[in-house]
Formats: structure tokens, sequence, C-alpha cells
């Protein structure tokens, strides 16, 4: 018989200690909530079970929207920073990210220690069984772990990751385990979800090898150094190291791609063995090689994983291929030749929930104060999962304390970009974010996430004084930037900066963002004309980027407020689709399905047209 006993009393359980789960039980803790975070084993707090790195294209800005919101995670990568970069400096303002190398370890020490340091927070090492609700069903009253322990609360976010039910696999070879072989799997809540009425599905990912940093000939490598004159993640940090970590890059060749081909029977890819659906945006170099069978070869990446460690993580080159075809195929590659393999390559599968069960504030429709977030929802990397954290841990919160919810709009940022698509269109694969699926990414830069976020988190109670303070210095300062950036000059101010880039003298009046426009950049003006003192050189580049690209951001601003009267127009929860005539059957089955918050999202779902959309609002004007 099981005996069961109780671990305590709190507001909120937070299930997984991963990228979610950290910023769901700080976003909890941090706004007053008495928190429990339950994790698997306290060593794998804020593990980097994959690359160990932070941003990248279009994650650069959620993880400076997490900051802006008054999340952790850019604090804690710039203080665990190796390296870091600009990417898409060649192209517009809109795409370019930042992506930093972390030291795995000390990221992972860095925030165990904010954890452990936080007031109301409770950290307990146990596997979750089985998520308690009352008689009902339908309200959430505690977890219940594998050693009978039941933590009492009203509130549960379950941030689970690649646990749940996890196999990793390389060749014929296959072992129930989370990422890493760091520990066993969970194996008892997927069960539990299903009969709490989520439909839960599969879904892969994997890593590559890590090889032994003393046997590659980097001399035969491209080198690949970080920026030192470079804004960091977090707006709290004043600057990033001055001392980096180098990163190298290789490629393929034909020779590994024929150890690929020759081998494709035994990779349980091809096999049938892995079963689970895989990211389309990270695929295996096997896949790769099969997909793109024009290609001479691929890009790889040799990056860091610590400053403790010899351990060289080969990005681009992840697969599931035996450890025998795995050892030969990486020793094809320049500099590589004669590479030892610390940690083999793998796959993994895990399980995962339709993220179309939840409403925008991740809360599971079916049981009030039950929100998931990460990995479980179907999302893959870092970034998303701890946006859907923070947002998941928040709204908890907020629902808590009687306080309206929030719900980020596609507008306000690329989280909200994330978790539209998620509850509105869902995901049959592991989902990613990219800069294309935001259609108002000139508006969403990196450079402004606390303009249009950091009042929103103020409201919520996450953003604390400091932070607001830090907030509120650079809004000053990017409204007396804006304001001397569009104060008239004399034409003859601006004559010998004119005729020195080839243009006519000036009959009337121009401003500092007109010479922009004309390719004039803001140092060349800031030095012949003045006007900028005290302007720190990150504002500095956000004035100059709005008036060089002022036309497309009015055009964005114009779709914005269009589409927001749609968003504004809400839809009552009780309505019922079913009823409506006019309604085409498979607009009926959706929207009632996902239920959306406001015609804005019902035009949204996939399989819900124009046409229905307005018999939808004929119906709701009667």
């Amino acid at each position: 018989m099981e005996t069961r006993f109780i671990e305590g009393q709190f507001d909120a359980v937070v299930i997984g200690a991963g990228h979610a789960g950290c910023e769901a039980a700080l976003a909890l803790a941090r706004t007053g909530m008495k928190t429990a975070m339950l994790t698997l084993n306290l060593d794998s707090i804020a593990f980097m079970a994959c690359n160990p790195s932070i941003g990248g294209t279009a994650k650069g800005q959620i993880v400076r929207e997490i900051d802006a919101l008054g999340g952790e995670m850019g604090v804690n990568a710039d203080g665990a920073l190796l390296q870091i970069r600009m990417l898409n400096r060649g192209k517009g303002a809109a795409v370019q990210s930042l992506r930093g190398q972390e030291d795995k370890n000390y990221y992972h020490t860095l925030m165990k220690k904010t954890l452990e340091n936080t007031p109301n927070l409770k950290i307990l090492q146990g596997e979750a069984v089985e998520i308690l609700t009352d008689e009902t069903g339908k309200n959430v009253t505690g977890v219940l772990t594998a050693f009978g322990g039941v933590l009492e609360c009203k509130a549960v976010v379950v941030a689970t990751g690649v646990y749940l039910n996890g196999s990793i696999i390389a060749g014929e070879w296959r072992q129930n385990s989370g990422p890493n072989g760091f520990q066993a799997a969970a194996s008892g809540l997927t069960e539990n979800l299903i009969k709490l009425g989520f439909t839960v599905r599969r879904f892969k990912t994997g890593t590559p090898a890590r090889i032994d940093a003393r046997t590659i000939d980097f001399s035969a490598l491209d080198i690949q150094d970080g920026e030192k004159e470079i804004y960091p993640f977090s707006f709290l940090t004043e600057r990033v190291p001055q001392k980096q970590t180098p990163c190298y890059l290789t490629y393929t060749n034909e020779k590994t791609h024929e150890i690929i081909r020759a081998n494709l029977h035994r990779s349980p890819l091809y096999g049938g063995l892995i079963k689970g659906t895989g990211p389309r945006y990270c695929p295996s170099i096997e896949d790769k090689v099969v997909r793109f069978a024009d290609k001479e070869r691929h890009q790889l990446f040799l990056e860091p994983e610590g400053a403790d460690t010899n351990e060289i993580y080969v990005q681009g080159m992840s697969t599931s291929l035996p450890h025998d075809v795995q050892k030969a195929m990486y020793r094809t590659v320049k500099g590589l030749e004669n590479c030892e393999i610390m940690r083999y390559a793998y796959a993994i599968e895990y399980d995962c929930i339709d993220s179309l069960d939840l409403y925008p504030t991740l809360e599971y429709k079916k049981i009030k104060g039950l929100y998931t977030a990460g990995q479980i929802n179907g999302t893959s990397g870092y970034e998303e999962a701890a946006a859907q954290g923070l947002i998941a841990g928040l709204n908890a919160s907020l629902a808590m304390r009687g306080e309206e919810p929030l719900i980020l709009s596609r507008d306000d940022g690329y989280i909200g970009v994330l978790i539209d698509d998620l509850v509105t269109k869902g995901t049959n694969e592991p989902y990613r974010m990219m800069t294309s699926r935001a259609e108002y990414r000139i508006v969403l830069r990196q450079d402004n996430p606390d303009f249009r976020l950091t009042e929103k988190g103020r409201k919520a109670g996450l953003v604390n004084d400091y932070r607001y303070g830090v907030y509120l210095d650079r809004k000053a300062q990017y409204e007396k930037a804006t304001a001397v950036m569009n104060a008239p000059l004399k034409p003859k101010d601006a004559e010998e900066l004119l005729l020195k880039h080839g243009f006519n003298k000036a009959q009337s009046a121009v401003t500092r963002a007109d010479l922009v426009r004309r390719g004039i950049t803001v140092n060349e003006i800031n030095s012949s004309l003045g006007g900028f003192d005290g302007i720190s050189k990150e504002i500095l580049d956000t004035v100059e980027i709005d008036a060089k690209y002022e036309g497309y951001l009015q055009k964005g601003l114009e779709q914005i407020e269009k589409a927001k009267r749609l968003e504004e127009k809400l839809i009552p929860e009780e309505i019922d689709y079913l009823a409506i005539k006019g309604l085409r059957i498979e607009a009926q089955q959706k929207l009632d399905k996902i239920r959306p918050h406001s015609l804005g999202q019902a035009g949204r779902i996939s399989g819900v047209s124009p046409a229905d959309i307005a018999v939808l609002m004929v119906y709701l004007n009667r």
C-alpha cells in the first residue's frame, strides 16, 4: 500500500529545473509566491544538454526580451560567457542576433546559486509521478513524488524538458535515460498527463559528439574570434568580457559523405528504430547528406564546452549513427584526422503534449492552475523554453494574485509570436523560433526590447527597482537622442557633411535623421555636429536604426494598429461554435478545439478562412 506524507504547502510547484523550470520558479518566487521546484537531480539544474550556447538568430532577441521582462537567462549568460558575436552583421538590423558561447558548468553553477538564494523558493530533488486535482478534476491541488511526498499547491508548472520517457539512441543501441545519460528518464508522469486529458506525442532531437581539444589540429582551421565592442545579453551587464575564447570553422567532405551513405542502413533514423518526429531546421548530418545530396560539404563549428574542460562541441554534425561509424566519420574532417571522441553523439526521443490544449497564458484548458512550459510544449531550444517558463510562471502568479494575465501579442515581441504560434497553430515537429516567423520583425529588434516590454514586466511585479531604474535611464537617453536626431539643422550646418558624401547643398532645413538616411553614420554626424553628449553607444545605435528604417517602421506600426483592432474584439469563452450557421464544418471544429480569445487569434488558426471570420464577426455583433 502506498504511503503518502505532506512534503509541504506551497502556492506553486514547478516540475523540472531546466531553462523553462528555472525561469518559472524565479518568476513565481520573485513575485511573492511560496514556490517549490522539483528536479530529478540537483546537478542538472540549467543543464546545457546540447550546445553550450545562448542566443543565435531570433533566439538572441528572445533572451533580451526575457531580460527586459525581469527574467534571469541574460544575466546568467553574460556571467558564463566564453565568447560573444553578432550574427548576420551583413544583413539588416531586424535579423541581427547576439550569440554567446557559454561555459556549460559555470552556467549551471551560477543559475543554481541564484535559485538557492532566492527568497520564497525551495529546491527539492525527486521525481513527480502525479499531478493532483480536487474531486471535480478541474483544479490543481498538488504534486505527488515517487517517494510518496505530497507538495500541496494551487498552481503547477510542468517543465520536464526531454526527460518524459526519454530514450537515447545511437545505431542499434538504446537506453532509457535523460540527455547525456545524465540520469534516469522520468517514467511516471506521462500516464498521469494522459489521464488528465492531454494529447501526448513523441518528438526527437539529437546532439553531436564532444571531442578532446588536445587531439584537434587547430592550425589547419579557420579561427572565429568573438567581438569585444558589443553590448551583452542583459541590460544590467555593463560590458562583455574583453578576453574571449576562439571558436573554429571546418567542413565535411566527400569522404565523410561516403561513410555516411555506406552506413545509412545502420542509422536508427532510416532503419525505423526512431519513431519520434525530429526538428526540420536542425537536421542530423546523415539527414543533411541525404536531403542535400548535391552539396559537396557542410559547415561545422568547433566550440568549447567550458574553461575547465577539453571537450569541444562539433556544431553541425549531430548524428545517431553507431559509435564505430561516428569515429570513422569524424576523422575524415579537416583538423579532426586524429581526433579522440570523449562523448559520442546520440538522438533522444521524448514525450510532449499538443500545445493546442493551452491558453495563451500557457494554462491547460481543462484544469485550472496547471501550466506547461518548454520542450513539453513541442519546442526546441533553451531560449524558447526559458521564455515559456517565464510566461507560465508569471501567469500562474498573476492568477493567484487576482491580477490580469500577461499575454504578449505578436507585435509585443518574439515571445508573443512563439506562444501565439504554439496555441493557435500548434506544431507537428520540434518548434524553433526564426526571424521569418515574426511579421513585425523590423519593430521587434534586439536593441529595443526594454522599450517594448519592461513596463509590462513592472506591472506584473517581476521587474525590480534596480532593473526599472536602468530602464528609465535608457528611456531618458533614447528620448533625448531622438529629439536631437529630429531637430532641424540650418542648411549651412549640414553643408560640409553633405558635400563630403557627394550630395548637393541643402536648400532648406535638414535633420540628423535626414543625414542618416543619406548613408552618413551617427558617429560621423556626432563628430561633426555634436549633440549626443551623455548618450550611450547602444542608444545611438537604436536611434540610427530608427532613422534609417523610418519608412518601414511606419508601415509596420500601421499594420500593427490594423491587427490590434481584431485583437481587441474579444470572443466570449462560452460561445458555441458548433451552433453558428454559416461557419464551415472544419472552421467549427478548429474554433471549438482551440477556443481563441479574440478575432485576431481566430484568423490565424489553420483551416479558418477570412469568410469564416466574417461570419463570426456578424454573429458577435448580433
